[in-house]
């Protein structure tokens, strides 16, 4: 087993990977920029080194940076978490040519199923269905418009390179091909460093259904079943499952072996993901796959009873996986809500600032990762996410009652979050019911009230406005009383008055 290992991320996943260092006795080293230099990964971990200034591009970005401290601190292996460099092909490599364990894929692996068109091309050719589309590179606005006069409108500008809901644009008639085209292109050279383009046909209301696969380096490969990604936001999920509701039996069964035939296809080690779109009639199309751990992996946990990171450092390290796919079975079901410190009264804008306040919901069932602690500084140059809960059930109704209970408990203080956005979406008809696709936000969020969103202002106003009341009630009784005293102090001058002497007249001479 590995002595160190350092984790080159932060947040709640970094906090989350050391935590399966101590538990495997193993060594771990942080990095940090100057704008973490408090975070809760860098107080949690053993050893922790700076590696530049706040913008990632300088830290949390900077291969050769990261590979310093690696060798400094002679640690055995990196993990990438997920995000900055998880599958970057160059800092695999790189982390080999150092004798350093890069715990993940191979560089090769990383390059094929990061490029899209490779990735759709392999696919295709293991006999796994995929969203038609464009089969190569498209280098120009009319060759997009040639591709989409086969396909037909709309469709998907996408990024090679592309993922976390960059790099794509929704393309519905040919007048919108050159303005697609130039911003798609524009994000995807900024973002990745890749401008090249594709195109996939676009499927209306779809549900995005993804499979955890597991596979060590001596040919096993299993998968540990699916998860709904449906609920997203510009393309960002903000809450999974495990399993996913739209799945039954058979096509569970069949989107895992499925899953796994593109495993192998690809020559797969370690854990990894395939994510699918499935249509209105429940055919379903291979998307792309995440040569990394998923920020979801951990309602995939809850309901298998595998630990993913565990499994990942034992299998980089040379292990052999000790299950075979009939031993491995869902158990209840799972749902995470992403916290992010986000503001969703105004268009979600990220809400960096200082956490005055933080309760973290606690009970049966209740898992809380999270990535930052009373006191702390939301920085401003990453993700706004800072946690992550998530709630295993015995089945999907227990789950979101108690997931329901949990939000109510989540108090952060000083900063905005997602929190009582998160409480509509379980209160929702249509997510009881399962009846959702990735347009759900889009089509109910529009023409939702913030009222609903954020419920308990209603009792407020209600309180307000009856406190209002009794206010203008008090303040009526006071001058109506100070009117009564007035009008009584009126009368009893004017008895006084009657008895007083006439002008002229002294009061001695009306004495007797």
């Amino acid at each position: 087993m590995f002595k160190r290992l350092l984790i080159a991320n932060r947040g709640e996943i970094a906090v989350r990977i050391i935590r399966v260092c101590r538990e495997l006795d193993i060594e771990s080293v942080a990095v940090y920029s100057e704008a973490d230099r408090d975070s809760l990964h860098v107080k949690y971990a053993d050893y922790a080194y700076p590696i530049g200034p706040p913008p990632s591009v300088e830290s949390y970005l900077s291969i050769d940076r990261i590979i310093e401290v690696a060798k400094k601190t002679g640690a055995d292996a990196i993990h990438p978490g997920y995000g900055f460099l998880a599958e970057n092909s160059e800092f695999a490599r790189s982390c080999g040519e150092n004798g350093i364990v890069f715990i993940g894929p191979s560089p090769e692996v990383i390059e094929q199923m990061g490029d899209k068109v490779k990735a759709r091309a392999i696919m295709k050719a293991a006999g796994i269905s995929v969203v038609p589309g464009s089969d190569g590179i498209l280098s120009s606005e009319e060759e997009v418009v040639r591709v989409a006069q086969t396909i037909g409108y709309p469709f998907m500008l996408k990024a090679v390179a592309g993922g976390g809901g960059k790099g794509l644009r929704l393309v519905r008639s040919e007048r919108e091909v050159p303005s697609a085209y130039r911003a798609v292109r524009s994000e995807a050279a900024s973002s990745f460093g890749d401008p090249r383009l594709y195109v996939e046909k676009y499927l209306d209301r779809p549900r995005h259904v993804e499979v955890q696969i597991l596979a060590d380096q001596y040919g096993k490969v299993v998968h540990l079943y699916d998860r709904e990604c449906s609920i997203q936001r510009r393309h960002q999920k903000i809450i999974e499952e495990c399993p996913a509701p739209a799945l039954d039996y058979r096509m569970r069964r069949s989107i895992g072996r499925v899953a796994i035939q593109g495993a192998r296809a690809v020559g797969y080690v370690g854990v990894g993901t395939l994510e699918f779109l499935l249509d209105r009639d429940k055919n379903f199309y291979f998307l792309e796959m995440n040569t990394r751990l998923q920020v979801e992996h951990a309602v995939t946990e809850g309901v298998v009873g595998i630990d993913l990171v565990k499994a990942q450092i034992e299998v980089a390290d040379g292990a052999n996986l000790p299950w075979r796919q009939r031993h491995i079975s869902p158990t209840g079901h799972a749902i995470e809500c992403r916290i992010y410190a986000e503001d969703p009264e105004n268009d979600f804008m990220p809400c960096p600032g200082k956490i005055d306040g933080l309760r973290l919901p606690e009970g049966l069932g209740v898992r809380n990762d999270c990535g930052v602690y009373e006191g702390a500084e939301v920085p401003i140059y990453y993700d706004p996410m800072i946690a992550k809960l998530i709630i295993w059930g015995e089945n999907r109704v227990e789950a979101i009652l108690r997931m329901r209970r949990a939000l109510r408990e989540y108090q952060v203080r000083g900063i905005k979050t997602n929190i009582p956005f998160h409480q509509w979406i379980l209160r929702h008809p249509r997510f009881m019911a399962g009846d959702f696709n990735t347009s759900f936000i889009d089509d109910e969020y529009r023409y939702m009230r913030k009222e609903e969103i954020y419920p308990h202002k209603d009792i407020a106003l209600a309180s307000a406005a009856i406190a209002a009341l009794h206010r203008e009630q008090e303040r009526a009784l006071r001058l109506l009383e100070k009117g009564a005293a007035e009008k009584s102090n009126w009368r009893e001058a004017g008895r006084r008055a009657s008895l007083r002497p006439a002008s002229g007249f002294s009061g001695k001479s009306w004495k007797r």
